[in-house]
């Protein structure tokens, strides 16, 4: 039995799960930073935006060309660049929704076979568009912990700084 279909609906859920794990986060939370060099709730936020938009053509010059190059990006230049402290994360979880569903729904018309189609990663090496499916479910999915982790050592700090 293929393993397609629940992968499909692992990516599916995966803009729901951000959701899920932002509910609540406001203010001060969203740019807490838990340590030197690592991002905030709202910096994760906007780089699944951005990460979602660019799968977005992947998915489709996997799916159109022959074997496409896939040049790797240097996400700490975009998270700078494109200027992730201070973009709304209202914004960024609405273009995770929006890219996703669409991706979604493209991936879920294809015939099984599309999915053994080929694309080579500057980093990765050849990747199938089966296996980026799966790398960007669980992008998201690890993601979705990192926020948690963010969200908890935030509690923490509050805590200490309350009792201190």
């Amino acid at each position: 039995m293929s393993e397609l279909p629940d992968l499909l609906e692992r990516y599916r859920r995966g803009a729901d799960l951000i959701a899920t794990v932002t509910t609540g986060a406001a203010g001060s939370e969203l740019d807490f930073h838990p340590g030197e060099g690592k991002w905030s709730v709202r910096q994760i936020a906007c780089h699944l935006a951005d990460i979602e938009v660019l799968t977005a053509v992947r998915f489709r010059q996997v799916i159109a060309e022959d074997n496409p190059t896939m040049p790797a990006i240097e996400q700490d230049a975009w998270a700078d660049k494109l200027d992730y402290s201070t973009r709304k994360i209202s914004h960024a979880l609405e273009t995770l929704r929006r890219m996703r569903s669409e991706n979604y729904d493209l991936l879920k018309s294809l015939p099984e076979e599309t999915f053994a189609r080929t694309g080579t990663h500057s980093k990765r090496g050849v990747i199938s568009l089966l296996d980026m499916v799966r790398f960007f479910a669980e992008h998201v999915e690890n993601h979705a912990r990192q926020m948690q982790a963010v969200r908890a050592a935030y509690r923490e700090h509050r805590a200490k700084q309350a009792a201190g």
